[in-house]
């Protein structure tokens, strides 16, 4: 049966506090030795949101919150900081960085909002807009990020065209560097082109890194087909031609049309 919030955010405190004095395993883990299963368990919930499991964001947003208050209770024990510190500090910030909300600012739209949020973390003390962006994010996360921070100050281009044709620019850019040879001049172009798509996915109001996970799931599930089909047949892949390959390729493809 659900508890009520209070009561179950009480509860996951007291157990994370008895598993910190009676578990071997959890009395050794400090915030270094929890980093890397932070950062999967934060993976497995972008998985579950990609594939639109909400009974499996439920648990992964569980498993998070077990490392938030894993987190807290190290930080008490260390005598930095606390669960509810943790808190009030986030619901200080939003009422902070909400004026059009807690104040008699007006905004127009959601971009008006993000300008003074970031208007607002200046004066906090940060002294770029993109100093909030980690250096750990995966690289179109941070491209993204990058673009959608710079767009705030009004470093942006004005129509969608022109962000297409910026990547027209950048792919002839690539081919010339491939005809040169040169594998270095080759990788910045092709990081140009990868940044300036990114720009584009923005414009038409996609999210890059959730579009090139659902294509990769797609090329996965068919791949894992193509073996199937070619098992059933007594055939393995690496025996087969391109040809024939392909062939399979096009049955999976018209089999999830």
């Amino acid at each position: 049966m659900e508890t009520g919030y209070p009561q179950s955010i009480e509860r996951l405190q007291h157990i994370m506090k008895e598993l910190r004095e009676k578990c071997p395993w959890d009395k050794k883990q400090t915030i270094q030795s929890l980093r890397i299963q932070t950062i999967e368990e934060l993976y497995e919930l972008a998985d579950a949101i990609t594939a639109n499991d909400w009974q499996g964001i439920r648990e992964e947003l569980g498993d998070i919150l077990l490392h938030i208050v894993f987190y807290s209770r190290i930080g008490e024990e260390q005598g930095q900081f606390t669960l509810g510190s943790v808190i009030s500090g986030v619901c200080d910030k939003l009422v902070a960085r909400h004026p059009h909300i807690y104040t008699h600012l007006n905004v127009e739209d959601e971009d008006q909002v993000k300008q003074n949020w970031e208007k607002l973390k200046l004066k906090e003390g940060r002294k770029s807009v993109l100093a909030g962006v980690p250096d750990s994010l995966p690289g179109l996360v941070k491209a993204l990020r990058l673009q959608d921070k710079a767009k705030q100050v009004g470093f942006e281009w004005d129509h969608r065209d022109q962000v297409f044709a910026k990547v027209q620019e950048e792919l002839g850019e690539l081919e010339e560097a491939v005809a040169s040879g040169n594998q270095e001049h080759i990788e910045e172009e092709f990081g140009d082109l990868l940044f300036s798509m990114v720009n584009y996915a923005r414009f038409i109001k996609v999210d890059p890194e959730n579009a090139l996970a659902r294509t990769n799931q797609k090329f996965k599930f068919r791949f894992e087909q193509m073996e199937r089909k070619a098992a059933e047949r007594g055939q393995v892949l690496h025996e087969m031609t391109l040809q024939e390959m392909d062939a399979l390729w096009n049955e999976v493809k018209k089999e999830q049309a």
